[in-house]
């Protein structure tokens, strides 16, 4: 992204399948459990596909299922790394919880698991010596020392890729401390074992900048789509790449058709999600979503496409057309706005992101809405509509549009419940490993 200048990327991987996870067991912060066969596999294809870049550091939890993940993975790096071994990287303490199943825990401590599935950052806990903890409020603290801690580390921001191999619980509230901590986000974010999740910082104007690029991609493992955990999933895809967005130019509601490029990424990821059957879609009434549905669907053509007016992209008025550079020239101040503070703009004789957040969520709740169980949805739209709709279901306003990355042709996967008072879940955020490489290479475009 043209706007992340020096970036510290952060690899988060959690530990491969280990012995209490195949029994279905809580782990914990308990050191019993260890890394079975198949979870050797996964740290190997892991550690192969991480061959891609060029990893400078590598710290892991001290626990064995994930430092055995971790030196698993450090044998098919190119170069040898020393492991760091960081306690603040150890799971959530669970203490008596440890061990047991989850219909166990249910039997035993019936309210306290159903504060832990509802609302975990609530749950007390009482040790053995009768002391009450609060466990993922003490996992907070410790995510944010340790990101504090590589932060220190790499003052000066250089460009530079860090691993950081953990757990479940820890991994999540790592990525939600960079964004902000939104309001009962733990439950909203699905980490599967040995999946990958990229976080871009960087420094700008000494406040640090974060950018989610992808969350729980798992494709290294032969896995294309997490397993749904809701009633119904929706699939929602940023269109294929235009000439415009190859060109950086801002294009908003001009009507510019996908290139042989765009084509072959919806192609892609079409291919990508061969397996899935879909039996509902929704596009943007734009021509670039529109076909790069037609083109995912492929076969399926009985599949009629609803085309939402409400989920067409931003428009950005007089700036439509044109270069940032010509933008930068006319409206020096509104384009250094629209980077830092993107919710103060009004684009001139254009919309302003608030106004996008309206309707792309008034269009997401409906869809949401005549969603019935086991319905699998295909959503194309754009990114500004993407970006506000993502930033919704973590919990955060729309002014962090740039927290969240949405490349030409990726793949997000949402997970709804029938129960109204279950917040949705992103399965997966930003998928683009089907167009060739584990980080998002895709057109950045003008927005």
């Amino acid at each position: 992204n043209k706007y992340l200048r020096m970036v510290l990327r952060l690899f988060f991987v959690r530990h491969g399948l280990s012995s209490f996870n195949a029994r279905g067991l809580i782990q914990g912060r308990t050191d019993e459990s260890y890394l079975t066969k198949e979870g050797y596999n996964q740290a190997k294809l892991t550690g192969e596909i991480l061959n891609q870049v060029n990893i400078d550091e590598i710290y892991s939890s001290p626990l064995v299922r994930a430092s055995e993940t971790a030196k698993t993975i450090e044998k098919y790096l190119n170069k040898n790394l020393e492991i760091q071994y960081d306690q603040k990287l150890l799971e959530v303490d669970l203490a008596n919880w440890s061990g047991l199943k989850a219909s166990e825990i249910k039997e035993k401590f019936k309210s306290d698991y159903q504060t832990w599935r509802n609302d975990p950052e609530s749950l007390s806990i009482t040790r053995n010596d009768e002391t009450h903890y609060q466990p993922i409020r003490e996992l907070f603290i410790q995510a944010k020392e340790f990101i504090d801690s590589i932060i220190k580390k790499n003052s000066n921001f250089e460009n530079k890729n860090i691993l950081i191999i953990a757990h479940n619980a820890i991994i999540r509230c790592l990525i939600l401390h960079l964004i902000k901590k939104p309001d009962k986000g733990f439950r909203k974010i699905k980490l599967d074992n040995a999946s990958i999740s990229i976080i871009n910082l960087s420094k700008n104007n000494q406040s640090l900048k974060t950018q989610i690029e992808c969350l729980n991609q798992t494709s290294h493992l032969n896995i294309n789509i997490p397993k749904q955990i809701g009633d119904s999933r929706i699939i929602l895809v940023r269109h294929g790449e235009t000439d415009w967005n190859k060109e950086g130019r801002f294009q908003g509601q001009i009507d510019i058709p996908l290139n042989k490029t765009g084509k072959n990424q919806a192609q892609k990821a079409s291919d990508y999600l061969k397996s899935v059957k879909f039996n509902k879609a929704y596009s943007s009434t734009m021509s670039r979503p529109l076909e790069t549905a037609k083109i995912i669907l492929g076969k399926n053509r009985n599949i009629e496409i609803l085309k939402i007016y409400e989920l067409a992209e931003i428009s950005h008025g007089l700036w439509e057309g044109k270069l940032e550079k010509d933008i930068k020239n006319t409206w020096p101040e509104m384009l250094e706005k629209w980077h830092q503070e993107p919710e103060t703009v009004i684009m001139p004789e254009g919309e302003s992101i608030e106004d996008v957040s309206k309707r792309s969520l008034k269009a997401w709740n409906s869809i949401c809405k005549n969603q019935s169980k086991n319905d699998i949805t295909l959503v194309v739209a754009h990114d500004a509509v993407n970006k506000t709709l993502l930033c919704n279901i973590l919990g955060l306003s729309y002014s962090n549009i740039w927290t969240i990355k949405q490349g030409n042709g990726g793949i997000t996967i949402i997970d709804i419940f029938d129960d109204p008072k279950k917040d949705s879940v992103l399965s997966a955020l930003n998928i683009t490993t089907h167009l060739g490489n584990i980080l998002d290479s895709t057109a950045t475009g003008a927005l």
